[in-house]
């Protein structure tokens, strides 16, 4: 198995703060986002391998795990030992479950799966039947959008099971008779807790969505449109005159789906921030200064 550099792929420092994670993975995958390159393979290949990364640098107890596999596996290189490095300890137990596609196909790297696909799974809760347990599942913004399904294969069935709209970090959803042998020799329930990964151009407080879009500062003082990302894709959003920097216009129910009434949506909030330019064409420069003689006094 290939050891995956996760800060090396975000540009980042071993010692970079949350903050700057996330100011680089927002930054790459806007670059490399599959809307800005349809069709580019390449491209969407590294968009995956950032989210990848940022789902574990991005996650306290993730990150911990990977920085003393990091640190065990970077002294075994330097070490010349021979044969290959001992994975074995790395790996994290699904509980005999065939978790296939699990976390979406093709979305994680066999890397990912092996050391951190059981993280946060087969863990007993106090709360639950001793026959119960719980697995993490990672879905996008998209899917918690519209919803959608994720497959397991437990003692021989294939179980297809629906993750509805809607959903928030930390939802549970419970899939009947899909987890470990109880005492009494049934199969007890699995908890399926979801995780939802970050959008690098949404944000999500709640039901709403928030979002920021750039103009030039021509549109700002005379009025025009501007592409804006929505979860279901792009819409044009009409600037008017005097749009001023830093303006939020709301886009009613173009937020996130109730978890319990999807027909009812949040909202989306666009920041518009104003981009000056910082060289004129003297045509334009002449114009401007002509306006700023006939400004109001």
């Amino acid at each position: 198995m290939e050891y995956k550099d996760y800060y090396k792929i975000l540009g980042v420092d071993r010692k970079a703060s949350t903050d700057e994670i996330k100011s680089a993975y927002r930054k790459l995958a806007m670059q490399y986002h599959p809307d800005r390159n349809p069709g580019d393979k390449n491209a969407e290949e590294r968009f995956k391998e950032i989210n990848e990364a940022y789902q574990v640098l991005s996650d306290p107890q993730k990150r911990a795990r990977y920085d003393q596999l990091g640190d065990e596996y970077f002294r075994w290189r330097q070490s010349g030992a021979p044969g290959d490095f001992n994975w074995g300890q790395w790996t994290t137990s699904t509980g005999g479950i065939d978790l296939e596609d699990l976390f979406g196909e093709g979305l994680f790297s066999d890397f990912f799966r092996s050391i951190f696909g059981g993280m946060g799974g087969t863990v007993r809760g106090r709360a639950r039947p001793a026959d119960a347990s719980q697995l993490a599942v990672t879905i996008s913004l998209k899917e918690a959008y519209t919803g959608t399904t994720r497959h397991l294969q437990v003692g021989g069935r294939r179980i297809e099971v629906t993750l509805p709209p809607g959903a928030r970090t930390g939802t549970k959803v419970r899939v009947p008779g899909a987890g470990p042998l109880g005492p009494d020799g049934k199969p007890g329930d699995l908890y399926l807790v979801l995780n939802v990964a970050e959008d690098p151009f949404l944000e999500r407080d709640g039901n709403d969505l928030h979002t920021e879009v750039t103009i030039d500062v021509f549109t700002a003082i005379l009025g025009g449109e501007a592409e804006v990302h929505t979860v279901t894709g792009k819409v044009l959003l009409t600037i008017p005159p005097g749009t001023q920097p830093d303006q939020l216009f709301r886009l009613a129910g173009r937020g996130m789906p109730h978890l319990r009434n999807p027909q009812v949506k949040g909202d989306l909030y666009v920041r518009v921030r104003v981009q000056i330019p910082k060289q004129l064409t003297p045509q334009q420069k002449s114009l401007l200064e002509q306006a700023r003689r006939l400004r109001p006094s």
